[in-house]
């Protein structure tokens, strides 16, 4: 897949298996593109693959996803 493929996949994934919206999905993936998160997969479209796709997916949520809000008190 293209480099551009692999984004899209990697979008979709955040997507469809942690609960996130399109809109949440694609704001985790540009701000681990704008922090160079895949600046090697540019560099080497060999790592544009599904199987590194679904690597990145968990990679980009448990970096860039929401974090958990402490309520005050607790």
């Amino acid at each position: 897949m293209t480099y551009e493929e692999h984004l899209d996949e990697v979008t979709t994934l955040i997507y469809e298996r942690y609960d996130q919206s399109e809109k949440d999905a694609v704001d985790m993936v540009m701000r681990a593109q704008a922090d160079d998160f895949f600046s090697a997969h540019d560099d080497d479209p060999s790592l544009c693959t599904q199987a590194r796709a679904e690597e990145d997916a968990r990679s980009v949520f448990k970096k860039y996803g929401p974090k958990t809000v402490k309520k005050a008190g607790r």
